[in-house]
């Protein structure tokens, strides 16, 4: 059974950067397709990046198209999300998820907020 564990958030300042990590266990990391959502309050939960099981294919949300970068790293089981020139309506809960099979797993989600 896959796990995904979020961590990399925090409070920062407009114009500051994060990086998101996604460590992933139970499951062949290089099998796993990763996406990464969020979700301000009270507005839905939106698709913010796709990368592949290899790494060959990345796909962004415009929102974030030229500010974010997802990348994996196999030796750690990891998938990061590089946020570049955070803006306050970045604010939100950030999770990562896979699907195995047709069935989604996300983990708890990382908190990120952007205030000065």
């Amino acid at each position: 059974q896959v796990q995904l564990v979020e961590s990399g958030g925090g409070l920062v300042q407009p114009g500051e950067s994060l990086t998101l990590s996604c460590v992933a266990s139970g499951f062949t990391f290089d099998s796993l397709d990763v996406r990464w959502y969020r979700q301000a309050p009270g507005k839905e939960r939106e698709f913010l990046a796709f990368i592949s099981n290899l790494g060959g294919i990345r796909e962004y949300a415009a929102s974030v198209k030229g500010r974010f970068t997802i990348s994996r790293d196999s030796a750690k089981n990891t998938v990061h999300l590089q946020m570049n020139s955070l803006k306050p309506e970045d604010t939100a809960i950030y999770y990562c998820s896979t699907r195995i099979s047709g069935i989604d797993t996300w983990g708890q989600g990382t908190q990120v907020t952007i205030s000065s």
